[in-house]
């Protein structure tokens, strides 16, 4: 009788070969991300590999695709946590913090979905976008909550154009200009948390207290300050 194949034998094969992935990207970087390495991590064939994923291209993007929904799963989650009237700025002040713990608790994800992108990889963008886009529904979220308070200080903003060649039209397009004020400040605060977060995890911000969590949550501050009207202001604004 024949003796079954090592790939039989592993349980759920196409998650151990995404597990295996991350391990090599861990170790080497995902410049080097290797099918072959992953087989002999497994001790499977090559060709059993392809059954589950056509080349390594389409193995990085199930990477990238689990990682933006990890991401946008941790946001929810902090957004969640905090729900209910009257606790908007809780609920900024959560996924901010959320980012960042996410972040450090994941970096190769991190920067395998944000950071330089793969060797000769071309980001699927059709088959990206929708995981992409759903990772900034807690921060959108809860800007268009606050603006529908009357408590959002878009002030002078630059609005995003609505360009049907990019890769944000389908969420621009049917957007009037307050919403498209939403979107610039979720734009504004997304860069501000991602560029102090990228510092941190690349090594390139100096020693701060509380490894970098004070100046971190400093900035989470300032955003509040800048773009949130305090409750006295307040006032509600008909879309």
């Amino acid at each position: 009788m024949a003796r079954p194949s090592r790939a039989s034998q592993v349980p759920n094969l196409r998650e151990s070969i995404k597990d295996a992935a991350w391990r090599q990207i861990t170790e080497s970087g995902a410049a080097s991300l290797s099918l072959r390495s992953i087989a002999r991590d497994l001790g499977i064939t090559a060709p059993a590999i392809y059954n589950y994923f056509a080349d390594r291209d389409a193995l990085v993007t199930a990477l990238i695709i689990d990682a933006y929904a990890s991401f946008g799963d941790c946001q929810q989650e902090a957004k969640e946590a905090h729900s209910g009237p009257g606790r908007e700025i809780e609920r900024l002040r959560a996924t901010g913090i959320a980012y960042r713990k996410w972040a450090l608790d994941h970096p190769y994800r991190y920067l395998l979905i944000f950071g330089s992108p793969v060797p000769g990889y071309i980001p699927p963008m059709q088959e990206l976008l929708p995981v992409m886009m759903r990772s900034l529904d807690a921060l959108v979220g809860t800007i268009a909550e606050l603006h529908l308070l009357g408590r959002l200080d878009a002030g002078s903003v630059p609005l995003p154009l609505i360009d049907s060649g990019h890769r944000f039209f389908t969420l621009l397009e049917t957007a009037d200009e307050s919403m498209l004020a939403v979107y610039a400040v979720s734009i504004l605060v997304w860069s501000r948390v991602h560029g102090l977060v990228s510092l941190e995890i690349t090594g390139q911000l100096p020693q701060f207290a509380d490894g970098g969590a004070e100046l971190y949550r400093f900035e989470l501050e300032s955003i509040c300050r800048q773009f949130i009207r305090s409750p006295e202001d307040e006032r509600e604004i008909i879309p």
